[in-house]
C-alpha cells in the first residue's frame, strides 16, 4: 500500500449470500466491532434485495454499500436486470463489473465495457475485476491477458474519468479455491496493471489508482499481501461474510506503511 498516493480499500463481496435479515444482523455486529482508524475506505457489495437494508444500517457509518453487477442500459425490456441510476437512487456508492463468475456465466469485454461507461455516467465507483485462469497463467499469457481486458474494460473511458476507478485483480484460479497467489505474485500483476494504466493514462493517474487483490484474501493472509507496494485493499469473497473475519483483514489494511 501506499497512502500517500492512494486511497486503501477493503470490499466486501457477498456474492449469493444472506438475505435482507442476514444483513440487518450481520451490520449491527459488525458496526459493534468497526475499527476506528480512518487510513482505509469500506465498501460492502451486496445482493440487490439486501441493498436497502445495508443502506439502512450502515447510512450514519462511513461503510460505503454497493452492488454486485449492473446493466449497462438506462430503462427498457431487460427482465430481471438492475439499472445504474436504480443502484444510486437505493443508496449504493459502488458496483462491482467484470467479475470472473459474471464472465463465466458469457458477460462479454464489450459488455463490461458498457457497464463501466454506465456506472461512471451515474457517478457510481465501479470496481473493476481482472484475472487470468490457471491454464492462462501456465502458459505464461497472465500480463498480456490482464493487459487486454483492462484495454477493453476501459475503451473511451476519459482521463478525469479514470481517477474514480478501482481496479481488483481476482486470479481465477484463487477464488474459492483455498488457493492463494503468494504475496509475491500478486504484487507482481498489481504493478504491471499499474504499468498498463500509466501507459494509457500517464504516470499521476497510475500512481492514484487503487489496485485491490480479490484472490481468497482472508484475515491469515491479509497483513502480507497489503504490505506489498502495489497492493491497495483486498476484495473479499468469504472472509467477509463472518463480521471478525472481516475486521481483521480492515485491520490489517490499517497497518503503518513506509
Amino acid at each position: 500500500m501506499n497512502r500517500k498516493y492512494r486511497k486503501t480499500v477493503i470490499a466486501a463481496n457477498w456474492k449469493m449470500n444472506k438475505t435482507p435479515s442476514d444483513t440487518k444482523a450481520f451490520m449491527t455486529e459488525f458496526k459493534a466491532m468497526m475499527p476506528k482508524g480512518r487510513w482505509c475506505d469500506v465498501a460492502i457489495c451486496v445482493p440487490a434485495v439486501c441493498i436497502p437494508a445495508a443502506v439502512r444500517a450502515m447510512r450514519e457509518t462511513r461503510v460505503g454499500i454497493g452492488a454486485e453487477n449492473c446493466n449497462a442500459n438506462a430503462s427498457g425490456a431487460y427482465t430481471g436486470e438492475i439499472a445504474t441510476n436504480m443502484l444510486v437512487d437505493a443508496g449504493c456508492k459502488y458496483v462491482i463489473i467484470g467479475h470472473s463468475e459474471r464472465r463465466a456465466m458469457g458477460e462479454t469485454d464489450a459488455e463490461v465495457n458498457a457497464k463501466v461507461q454506465a456506472a461512471l455516467a451515474a457517478e457510481l465507483i465501479p470496481i473493476l475485476c481482472v484475472g487470468e485462469s490457471l491454464e492462462q497463467r501456465e502458459i505464461g499469457i497472465t500480463e498480456e491477458w490482464i493487459t487486454m481486458q483492462i484495454k477493453a474494460a476501459l475503451n473511451g473511458v476519459a482521463e478525469e474519468k479514470i481517477r474514480k476507478i478501482i481496479i481488483a485483480y481476482e486470479p481465477i484460479w484463487a477464488i474459492g479455491t483455498g488457493k492463494t497467489a503468494t504475496p509475491e505474485q500478486a504484487e507482481e500483476v498489481c504493478e504491471h496493471i499499474r504499468t498498463v494504466i500509466r501507459k494509457l493514462y500517464g504516470a499521476k493517474i497510475a500512481r492514484a489508482t487503487s489496485i485491490l487483490y480479490g484472490g481468497s484474501m482472508n484475515e491469515k493472509n491479509a497483513f502480507e499481501l497489503l504490505a506489498q507496494p502495489d497492493i491497495d485493499g483486498g476484495l473479499i469473497g468469504g472472509a467477509s461474510l463472518v463480521p471478525e473475519k472481516f475486521v481483521k483483514i480492515i485491520e490489517a489494511a490499517n497497518q503503518p506503511t513506509v
